[in-house]
């Protein structure tokens, strides 16, 4: 079968699923990855002949889609702040604005001399490893809850050749850290039940709910419990990271005022949505 008559049938299956430009990048995604031909190669190779094996892949994947599984899933992998990453069911699919935080901590503290870093809630690493890649003078150390998803962790870094210390305990239930630290950051769990009618059913239906939700009444429940661990772990000069939930920024910096927490920034992201907060003991 020819690659450009199997498009035609994979965008026509979907169509009434997803927009036709998010098709589009479904279907560029699976051809490098699979076939390993670029946008341009494939438009300029219309006789292309799918192979069985490149046909079955494709047609497995394409009924994955048509049941709302990420593409990510898909293929088993992703990249993040130019640094590709294995991703399965038991971590989250990295997000962009996810990158803008390891940006602003690259920019503030690339120039710092030997810092130690712990990421809480590390999942797939992304955080973590990103760090360690960029940040060559830090060393860095993860906690999870997931055995499973640190196993991804791990692999994930020694793909990208970083050196990272994985804990797996839970956060909440923990009185101290091992170490004190120059920067603790976190992207914990923090969008509330009630906002499940806002999400996508691909997102509801295959990422680990434990790295997603908690609960309407007490939605900030990490944020409290990480900052009391800060206060007691982070050196002189300290600081601590967070992303948030968009909803709830000025309920995330009254909470880090109240626990003595100094220079509180709250930081817009790309789309002008409240998303990260910066400070100081």
């Amino acid at each position: 079968m020819l690659i450009q008559a199997f498009k035609k049938y994979f965008f026509s299956e979907l169509s009434i699923l997803y927009p036709e430009t998010e098709i589009q990048s479904f279907f560029t995604i699976l051809v490098e990855f699979k076939l390993h031909l670029s946008r341009i190669q494939l438009a300029l190779e219309h006789n292309f002949e799918l192979d069985n094996d490149d046909l079955d892949f494709l047609k497995n994947a394409l009924s994955k889609l048509k049941n709302q599984i990420p593409i990510q899933y898909i293929v088993g992998e992703t990249t993040f702040y130019g640094l590709l990453f294995k991703v399965d069911k038991n971590v989250l699919i990295p997000r962009p604005e996810t990158e803008e935080l390891v940006e602003w901590i690259v920019q503030n503290h690339k120039k710092d001399e030997f810092i130690k870093i712990l990421d809480v809630g590390t999942g797939s690493g992304c955080i973590a490893i990103s760090l360690a890649k960029n940040l060559p003078n830090a060393e860095v150390s993860t906690i999870d809850i997931s055995a499973e998803a640190l196993n991804v962790a791990k692999n994930n870094a020694n793909f990208n050749k970083v050196k990272v210390n994985f804990i797996n305990t839970d956060i909440l239930t923990l009185e101290k850290l091992e170490n004190d630290f120059d920067i603790i950051v976190s992207n914990p769990p923090y969008v509330r039940e009630l906002e499940k009618a806002q999400m996508q059913q691909n997102v509801l239906c295959n990422e680990p709910p434990i790295a997603l939700f908690v609960e309407n009444e007490n939605p900030l429940l990490f944020y409290d419990k990480i900052a009391e661990l800060a206060k007691r772990h982070l050196t002189k000069n300290g600081v601590l990271y967070f992303e948030i939930n968009q909803y709830l920024g000025l309920e995330t910096v009254e909470l880090l005022k109240s626990k003595g927490f100094k220079h509180i920034e709250l930081k817009k992201d790309i789309y002008g949505l409240d998303r990260m907060v910066k400070c100081f003991l």
